[in-house]
């Protein structure tokens, strides 16, 4: 008779913790310290914390704990930048559209090319007119006015819009029978994962106007969203193409002789198994790439970081920085974190679904 699982379980915790005096002692100091943080952090962000948005950095202090008066006053420009303050619902709700496209995405009942593309087409239209205004009554306002959640969010989306099908393409091209295809495509990837994102983006946003015909220079934004894109491409094509190394050569061989046609073998065969191979790193990778929107502070964009910064570099708010740099960990923390779960749950889904076969 096999024993219960919930039991099996804490027998194996108290192996691992438990299984000898010292490891008993090293886990009961660990938990006295761990318990320790945790009570100093809850003390100073909820027990004396000010949570009144006329609090000051005399009633903060004389309570002793955090200020976050300073996110109940200054939530808008952390949020959202210099956008025009009257017009701030808009990006409000470009980014509840982006959340629920994203959710959408999630959905099983809709992985299919044909529903993503549909959804992600409309998404992006909507956030943009949104965003961008100047049609259908609403008031334009430029790029440069963009700033806080909604800017990262559009820098993040894009460069995964633009980044993954350039990847594949680099991907494909790299593993070509013809080999100055392969190689030319191979030194491309090299050089690009050879320079830092900074550098790139630099280039985009400052070097290419000074490059380029008039007619070819665009907006700045577009141009850094581009050398994003880039950039994640030449890491996600490696990253495929370690999947494609991972598939046994016998199936490829096995479409051939059925007649299928390039496309097909790709298209059903290859590449839904490369991704299968490649998801950890690719979870991995996406969550890189929202990380790095915070570089773009430096090409002259207020994105989240920067917009944070903003809130409390007034003479009023010097004293509140940490409560600030709490809160945007925060939001950081809910997007990462929900990324890397929903990779989680990928994974599971396709072991199993494998298994099963």
């Amino acid at each position: 008779m096999t024993a219960p699982a919930g039991s099996a379980r804490l027998r194996r915790l108290r192996k691992a913790y438990f299984g000898s005096p010292l490891s008993a002692l090293m886990t009961l100091l660990s938990a006295a310290i761990l318990g320790f943080i945790l009570w100093k952090l809850l003390d100073w962000g909820l027990i004396h914390a000010t949570f009144d948005a006329s609090g000051t950095q005399e009633t903060c202090a004389a309570k002793g704990g955090a200020c976050w008066s300073v996110i109940a006053t200054r939530w808008r420009v952390i949020l959202f930048g210099i956008y025009p303050y009257e017009e701030q619902w808009r990006p409000a709700l470009a980014c509840l559209v982006v959340a629920g496209v994203i959710v959408l995405s999630c959905l099983p009942r809709m992985w299919s090319f044909g529903k993503l593309a549909l959804t992600w087409t409309i998404g992006t239209i909507v956030f943009y007119t949104l965003m961008r205004g100047g049609i259908l009554g609403l008031a334009s306002v430029n790029e440069q006015q963009w700033g806080g959640l909604p800017l990262t969010l559009f820098v993040f989306v894009a460069t995964g819009i633009i980044g993954m099908p350039l990847a594949i393409g680099l991907a494909l091209l790299r593993r070509s029978d013809y080999p100055v295809i392969a190689r030319v495509s191979g030194w491309i990837i090299d050089t690009i994962r050879s320079l830092p994102l900074l550098s790139i983006l630099f280039t985009c946003a400052i070097v290419l106007p000074f490059m380029l015909p008039g007619f070819l220079i665009g907006e700045k934004l577009y141009r850094v969203v581009f050398g994003a894109a880039l950039f994640f491409a030449a890491y996600q094509a490696e990253i495929i193409r370690g999947g494609f190394q991972g598939i046994p050569k016998g199936q490829e061989e096995a479409a051939k002789a059925l007649g299928l046609s390039y496309w097909q073998r790709m298209g059903r065969i290859v590449l839904p198994q490369a991704f299968r191979l490649a998801l950890p790193a690719t979870i991995n990778q996406f969550v890189i790439a929202f990380m790095e929107t915070s570089l773009i502070v430096v090409v002259g964009f207020m994105e989240l970081l920067a917009a944070g910064n903003t809130a409390f570099k007034t003479g009023e708010w010097k004293f509140a920085y940490a409560e600030v740099y709490v809160f945007i960990a925060a939001i950081y923390f809910a997007f990462v974190f929900g990324l890397s779960r929903y990779g989680a749950y990928l994974e599971a889904r396709m072991n199993v679904g494998h298994r099963k076969d």
